[in-house]
């Protein structure tokens, strides 16, 4: 029998104190990966529920243009395999960090790292769950299949769509169901999709699993917000911006803790 995935267990922690989770999201290399490991260290000392492990790529099509930064400063050290963003994982964990680690990738890494290897080694070095963007529901069976026997959580993202394939994309879900706050790329917003309670109405209706927000969260009060509504929100952009104005302070031995201290406050702000 599998061993109980770390995602499901967190969610149902909260559940029982009443609380949504914090997802941070952190471009992996950001300024380098040793640095990665004491930013993800920071998150979970700032009171981060599970964190998302972003593996830079060159072109990042769901991503904002502070995320690209991050992810050409982390490219600027050379390339960064899927292979280092799981050892900054395992590394993590031996630091002592206990929180689920989710990893967030699109497809072309993982298929150039081979499927079989690639599900080896996650399952190995214990990641949790998995976001692939650009991995439609019609395409994804084989990833899926691989997921299942690895008890690694594929967790699909949805926006506002039809209802129907809010369903289909639900159904499928594992772990929690992503829901993109707003169209377009990630980015820190003042406004969200319209209809944005209505479609978290849709997705909850469509699953039982937990459902997250995501895309554009960045203060205390929107966090408030889809904490009302739904049972994580997902903060990616406004961290990866605030380790883009303190990474001269990461790069220097002297400041460095200053840097990560900044860094922990603004996320235990967001967590209230």
């Amino acid at each position: 029998m599998a061993a109980n995935n770390l995602i499901d267990d967190v969610f149902g922690q909260l559940r029982e104190q009443g609380q949504a989770a914090l997802i941070p999201f952190v471009t992996i290399g950001d300024p380098d990966l040793n640095t990665s490991v004491e930013i993800i260290q920071a998150l979970e000392e700032a009171g981060a529920d599970m964190v998302e492990l972003g593996v830079p790529y060159s072109d990042p099509l769901a991503d904002g243009p502070v995320i690209q930064r991050a992810s050409e400063r982390a490219l600027q050290n050379g390339s960064i395999s899927v292979a280092d963003v799981i050892r900054v994982a395992e590394n993590a964990r031996s630091a002592g960090v206990k929180l689920p680690f989710i990893l967030f990738t699109y497809y072309n890494p993982v298929l150039q790292f081979g499927l079989e290897r690639f599900f080896k080694l996650v399952t190995e070095k214990g990641i949790s769950g998995l976001i692939i963007p650009d991995l439609p529901i019609e395409e994804d069976s084989e990833v899926r299949a691989m997921a299942e026997e690895a008890n690694i959580h594929l967790i699909p993202l949805v926006a506002p769509t039809s209802n129907d394939r809010v369903t289909r994309i639900a159904s499928k879900a594992r772990g929690f169901v992503y829901c993109v706050s707003s169209l377009g790329v990630t980015g820190v917003r003042a406004d969200f999709h319209k209809g944005i309670e209505e479609f978290l109405a849709t997705v909850r209706g469509a699953t039982s699993l937990p459902i997250a927000v995501g895309f554009g969260i960045s203060s205390r009060e929107q966090v408030e917000r889809f904490e009302k509504q739904a049972d994580g929100v997902i903060v990616g952009s406004a961290i990866v911006r605030k380790i883009e104005e303190v990474v001269p302070l990461l790069q220097s031995s002297d400041t460095k803790q200053d840097g990560l201290a900044q860094i922990r406050d603004f996320v235990k702000a967001l967590k209230g």
